[in-house]
């Protein structure tokens, strides 16, 4: 192998393509047919894919409930309803995520307050969250972000405490295990997506996995039109919509569960490979794995990357150049929430959560919270897809960041130009 980087006309460590997303087969085939040639497309006309999807998926989540919704975004709404939380009330959110861990906590008319996150597992820090809690706090939503799982031992102490409910946004983390019980039964609920890009995944798709009875029974009242069980077909007890999935996305769920056992085993024996390997280049430092966490869910795979160790070639310029080596990556969410334009605008009316702007959680643009820009600026993710891989071609990306790492000892800083 040349050592010259691809980006300057050298040979690509890599030029074989990592395995494709999604991966289906004749399970999902004749599952669609099947629902397809019987007529029935939906649930309430009758039909059995979603249940079945429903049950299974509640299973790999240690859960006794789960409530297939449109969305993932949709299933953390629904949740902070039936739970009650409005106007007046905060929940606490990190700002290392997607937008909607935050959003749909302004779609019920509650305040989103940002706490900072652990910047080796890239979760929320429970020190921060209980700096953060006051009178008004409502609720936690911790994300398991990648598919790290937070620190739900001291999270649910913390929220046992001070009287609050958690939900875990779980929406990277489709089978991840912390400490012996499997993530979405931790808290009160747990919210997931079945996203075209996710680890199980429709197109589109969610659900809400809970082991409490009487807020899966309010949860399926909302997402079908705010009927009751046992009520009449037109009969609405509740302001609820129509938040349900097709019997067609959950056709494609079901057949998805058939292989994903196989998938998350694959997924966590390549990141625990990918640490060890990364590990052992200056200016790499993979994610954390908490000894606590048996089951990475690896939605994506993430390490930090120090500019200065590299000479000063920026992140953008190291990306660039892994890619040209034949290995998928980006620079993951670069900008924390509290900085995007729907908080530093004020693009909804803060006075419908119940505070005044001068609040000073409402101040988005003047939080500090440093470990959140951290990572921001250092962190480069890989697609889950790349994890499905075989330890060959786990082997390929630790090679291609080690040869931009001779590059730039050799080299210095500038490897990314054109061959001079």
């Amino acid at each position: 192998m040349t050592t010259t980087l691809a980006r300057r006309g050298g040979t690509p460590v890599r030029t074989k393509p990592f395995p494709t997303w999604p991966q289906f087969g004749d399970i999902e085939r004749e599952n669609l047919l099947a629902v397809l040639d019987s007529g029935v497309w939906s649930e309430p006309a009758g039909g059995s894919f979603v249940q079945q999807f429903e049950r299974g998926f509640a299973q790999v989540s240690g859960a006794t409930h789960g409530i297939a919704v449109m969305n993932g975004t949709v299933s953390l709404m629904l949740t902070l309803r039936a739970m009650g939380v409005g106007s007046g009330d905060e929940v606490i959110v990190p700002a290392y995520t997607f937008l909607a861990t935050a959003s749909t906590v302004l779609e019920v008319n509650a305040l989103p307050v940002f706490a900072d996150i652990d910047p080796e597992t890239y979760c929320l820090d429970p020190d921060a969250v209980e700096a953060a809690i006051t009178p008004r706090t409502k609720a936690i939503i911790p994300v398991h972000l990648g598919g790290h799982p937070a620190d739900m031992d001291r999270l649910c102490a913390i929220a046992a405490r001070h009287g609050l409910r958690i939900i875990e946004d779980a929406a990277h983390a489709h089978g991840a295990v912390w400490n012996g019980k499997p993530v979405g039964s931790w808290g009160d609920a747990g919210s997931f997506s079945m996203q075209a890009s996710k680890n199980v995944n429709s197109g589109e798709g969610g659900i809400v996995t809970t082991n409490d009875p009487e807020l899966a029974d309010v949860v399926t009242s909302l997402r079908n039109c705010g009927r009751v069980k046992g009520g009449v077909w037109y009969e609405h007890w509740r302001l609820g919509g129509n938040y349900r999935i097709t019997e067609f996305q959950a056709a494609v769920l079901v057949g998805q569960l058939t292989r994903f056992e196989a998938q998350r085993a694959q997924r966590d024996a390549n990141g625990r490979f990918l640490n060890a390997g990364l590990a052992e280049i200056e200016g790499i430092q993979p994610q954390r794995r908490d000894p606590r966490t048996e089951i990475h869910g690896h939605h994506l795979y993430g390490f930090r990357y120090d500019a200065s160790a590299f000479q000063g070639l920026t992140r953008a310029a190291f990306v660039e150049a892994l890619r040209a080596e034949g290995i998928p990556c980006g620079p993951g969410y670069s900008v924390p929430l509290n900085r995007q334009p729907l908080f530093t605008e004020r693009a909804f009316d803060v006075r419908a959560t119940g505070w005044d702007p001068n609040h000073a959680p409402t101040r988005f643009e003047s939080l500090d919270l440093p470990s959140t820009q951290v990572i921001c600026d250092e962190v480069v993710m890989m697609p889950q897809s790349v994890l499905l891989g075989d330890e060959r071609d786990m082997e390929d990306i630790v090679t291609a960041v080690q040869k931009i790492r001779a590059a730039v000892d050799r080299d210095g800083s500038d490897v990314t130009g054109p061959v001079a």
